[in-house]
């Protein structure tokens, strides 16, 4: 055989061997222990985030404050999440995901068992805004690891695991608060989540896999910049961040504003019946970790309009002075929200090829700004209207995602016929 065949046969049967995709998918090594751990980072991070949500009516009552006044110790912290969360991200780009999210956890909890003892409502706000500040490591990063470490066709999946940690956490620290508060008070309760938070932070750290795909990149203010300036100057990208803060405007009104109308007339239920409503979390639990099905069948715009429309309708079944079709309106709000944002978040790290880090931040720093205008706005719209008025401020926000996924349908549309003509 002349020797040019035998290479050539050499070369081509070298390239025929399949590339091995070394990245983390369903039943392969590491990926248990990986969703488990996020599972777990989710719990820790939003029973910190909104520990003092569930617990507003007695808050007030305490400090002698309005509902609004009080509102103020969810909305600092998703504001300084909101605020961190950027930074934070380019820190993760310089020093690994890993690293980043286990200091993130590591300084919340320390403040979160600092929380119970703030002997004023200024130094309460204080305190939680340094709480948000120090959890802004995590979403972004969290997000960044998937990406890097898991499979493309895992990857809805995945993050929708890590958002249904996140639908645990608020739900079980709500019920958790409640009923300790009712017994001990506020304070007390927010010592117990502190101290879940502790044990779901050193599970985190014992159980996530090391990183084998991250690539250190640069802090430099002028390359953050410039990555920043690119995510923002894509539409596809901009709409998905506004999505997502108006998702969790409406959201964030509903469960920072249900305590008190819970605890109100015609309801008047005691604060640890009022806790275990956010029992209805576990339905955000099945919605998000779903969510890639449901973005199979329907596509990723599909399967947005339909999360509104779950939204919408739970919204105005709320109204109802009936404790049954409230708990059901609240049911479909928590659906809705949670497929819409696994759907909106997991859309963005598919689409960021460069600056993962980056395109997360903005989305999780989008995000939480709806989470602090619909704290305090829904708590506003609450002391002028009751329950209609932060309603009435939902019922915009979902307005607002339908607008903009019919912008995007016709944006894709265009597209489409310019690539056929």
């Amino acid at each position: 055989m002349p020797a040019s065949t035998e290479a050539s046969m050499t070369v081509g049967a070298v390239s025929a061997v399949p590339v091995v995709d070394s990245r983390m998918a369903p039943g392969g090594p590491g990926y248990r222990r990986m969703s488990l751990a996020l599972f777990l980072a989710g719990v820790a991070t939003f029973a910190l985030l909104y520990s003092t949500q569930a617990l507003l009516p007695l808050i007030s009552g305490d400090f002698g404050v309005a509902a609004s006044d009080a509102s103020w110790t969810v909305a600092a912290a998703t504001g300084g999440l909101a605020l961190f969360v950027l930074p934070m991200s380019a820190v993760s780009e310089r020093y690994g995901r890993r690293t980043v999210m286990t200091g993130s956890l590591a300084v919340a909890v320390v403040v979160g068992l600092l929380v119970p003892l703030a002997p004023s409502l200024p130094v309460l706000v204080a305190l939680r805004a340094l709480q948000g500040a120090a959890l802004a490591g995590l979403p972004a990063s969290a997000t960044a690891y998937l990406a890097e470490e898991v499979r493309p066709k895992a990857l809805v999946t995945a993050i929708g695991l890590f958002v249904a940690g996140n639908s645990v956490g608020g739900m079980s620290g709500r019920v958790i608060t409640g009923w300790v508060a009712q017994e001990w008070g506020w304070r007390v309760a927010l010592g117990v989540i502190g101290a879940i938070a502790v044990g779901c932070a050193v599970a985190f750290r014992l159980l996530l896999p090391a990183p084998k795909h991250f690539v250190a990149g640069s802090l430099k203010p002028r390359v953050l910049a410039r990555t920043v300036r690119a995510h923002l100057s894509d539409p596809l990208m901009c709409r998905l961040y506004a999505i997502g803060a108006l998702f969790m405007t409406v959201f964030g009104g509903v469960y920072t504003v249900i305590g008190y109308r819970l605890t109100e007339a015609p309801f008047g239920l005691p604060q640890g019946v009022v806790g275990s409503i956010f029992l209805v979390y576990l339905v955000g639990t099945v919605s998000a970790s779903t969510a890639g099905r449901l973005v199979g069948r329907l596509g990723r715009r599909g399967a947005l309009y339909a999360a509104g429309a779950t939204t919408a309708a739970g919204l105005v079944l709320s109204l109802a002075d009936s404790l049954v079709l409230v708990l059901l309106g609240l049911v479909l709000i928590t659906g809705g929200f949670f497929a819409g944002h696994a759907c909106a978040s997991s859309a963005v790290s598919k689409t960021a090829t460069e600056g993962r880090a980056q395109a997360s931040a903005l989305y999780q720093s989008a995000y939480y700004i709806g989470s602090s205008v619909g704290s305090t706005v829904g708590a506003l719209a609450f002391h002028a209207g009751g329950w209609a008025g932060t309603v009435g401020v939902g019922l915009l926000a979902v307005l607002g995602v339908v607008t903009i996924t019919v912008l995007g349908t016709r944006a894709a549309r265009a597209q489409q016929r310019l690539l056929v003509a």
